[in-house]
């Protein structure tokens, strides 16, 4: 399984990360772990997508 680098800021309340390997991988949540869940959610939906464009 291959490994990200996520970084999480807090802004207004919410927790929001992102992977700077994958453009367009975001998470939020109003707790750190809520906003973890939500990154690996979109991470996973972006790989599967990926594969299944390649064949």
């Amino acid at each position: 399984m291959r490994e990200f680098t996520a970084v999480f800021k807090q802004a207004d309340g919410w927790w929001i990360g992102w992977v700077e390997e994958l453009p367009g991988a975001f998470g939020q949540g109003w707790a750190l772990d809520e906003a973890r869940e939500s990154l690996r959610e979109a991470i996973e939906l972006m790989l599967d997508e990926l594969r299944d464009e390649s064949g």
